[in-house]
């Protein structure tokens, strides 16, 4: 039996184990940066793997460091130190009440795993099992990165500031991570695509300042409504006429707020809208664009706008080395109809592009729906959204090869500063 046959029977062994971790998060869901039983759980799903374990400071994180038993045939002349990648599960859950019915639904009002980072959580698990049990065949360190906060808080950020990348000693020649869809994508098939992946998102946040007034003498007010509602409309010609198709931007206003009731002319009217975009030069040029269309929209009526634009995630973006090497990896593990590419991106955002910023690596998304037809199935985020527990040993094995292959690729010193990856986005300064 080969070291491929005997990891893919240990992870098929891992699977019940795998569903009890993750159907145990699934009931007890936490939002945000502190998640103290998902921490523990994760903790305990480590226990006895002989791991370097540092919990974080300022959020419940977990990042543990696999030292590697192969590490002395290909340590690199003059006692430089062997190489190390990281492997990345986030575990916060989102503020959503559960209707999904099932038994091992969430029992925390108000919380659901409806994102699928339980999932990703077990299957990081079920990897570190892995690659403990199989350490003698790692030519290297393997950084596990259990990280809260991706839903809108940035935990990836904060774990990098505390050291995440550089757990091992040196830092993390590449990066690997996957994210589940309860939607569209067949059971087991992941999917990807080189460059960028998913969206660099930002908020629009827009005060129209009018005078307020009796609605039946408009004259003698100023409107702040009418003029929002040119503004809504204005912002999505300026996305069809000001930018290229090519290059994708997308604007959408959730949230109009004005007024008490039907006969009074407020003196304001708010305007909250979401911002994706695929290239370093459409986030930096909406920005300009944006605020100084909803300003001038404002004073032609003779009215001021107040404009916030406040960044979010940077645009997750693949290397393309890494991307090749990642399908390769899955079509050999697996068979080739397990991976697809995609043809375009996503226009959802993810706060792993914070690593990819910072090392190369590749993200991949990983078909999980728990209906029979994906193509109908409810979506991530939605409060009806279930998720297939049959992925979890494949997605604990994929991790488990990339890891072991990519330290074999990496044997070796680390590039001269002048071969480094370059890094293909930095957020703007604002």
């Amino acid at each position: 039996m080969t070291q491929h046959d005997r990891l893919r029977a240990d992870a098929a062994a891992l699977q019940d184990d795998l569903v009890r971790l993750r159907r145990d998060i699934h009931r007890y869901p936490e939002v945000g940066l502190d998640l103290p039983r998902t921490q523990q759980a994760v903790l305990n799903g480590l226990a006895g793997l002989g791991l370097e374990i540092t919990p974080g400071r300022s959020l419940s994180s977990v990042t543990a460091v696999l030292r590697g038993g192969d590490r002395e045939s290909v340590a690199p002349p003059g006692g430089e130190p062997v190489a190390a990648v990281l492997l990345r599960a986030d575990m916060d859950a989102l503020p959503l009440t559960e209707r999904t019915g099932l038994d091992h639904a969430s029992r925390v009002d108000g919380a659901m795993h409806a994102c699928g980072h339980d999932l990703h959580t077990a299957m990081l698990v079920g990897a570190a099992r892995l690659l403990s049990a199989h350490r003698a065949a790692l030519a290297g360190d393997v950084v596990f990165m259990f990280q809260p906060g991706e839903e809108g808080w940035n935990g990836a950020a904060r774990m990098i500031e505390e050291g995440v990348l550089d757990a091992a000693g040196p830092r993390v020649r590449s990066a690997y991570g996957m994210h589940v869809r309860s939607y569209g994508s067949p059971v087991g098939q992941f999917r990807s695509r080189p460059g960028p992946l998913m969206a660099a998102t930002a908020e629009l946040r827009v005060t129209v300042h009018g005078a307020g007034g009796h609605g039946s003498m408009p004259h003698l007010g100023r409107d702040p409504v009418t003029v929002a509602a040119e503004i809504v409309t204005s912002l999505q010609t300026l996305v069809t006429r000001r930018f290229d198709v090519f290059d994708p931007v997308v604007v959408t206003v959730g949230a109009i707020h004005a007024g008490t009731t039907s006969n009074i002319i407020p003196d304001t009217a708010e305007i909250n809208a979401t911002v994706r975009t695929f290239s370093t030069a459409n986030q930096a040029r909406l920005r300009t664009e944006v605020t100084r269309l909803c300003r001038h929209i404002a004073e032609a009526y003779g009215l001021t706008a107040e404009v916030e634009y406040l960044d979010g995630y940077p645009v997750t973006v693949n290397d393309e080395q890494q991307y090749e090497f990642a399908r390769t990896v899955i079509s050999e593990v697996l068979g080739e109809e397990r991976f697809a590419p995609l043809t375009h991106p996503v226009a959802a955002a993810e706060d792993f592009s914070e690593v990819l910023n910072e090392v190369p690596g590749c993200y991949l998304i990983l078909g999980a729906s728990g209906a029979d037809d994906p193509t109908k199935a409810p979506p991530n985020h939605s409060p009806q959204a279930v998720f297939d527990d049959r992925i979890l040993a494949d997605g604990a094995l994929v991790h488990a090869e990339l890891a072991i292959r990519a330290l074999r690729r990496h044997a070796g010193p680390p590039a001269s500063p002048g071969q480094a990856p370059r890094r293909p986005w930095r957020r703007p300064t604002p």
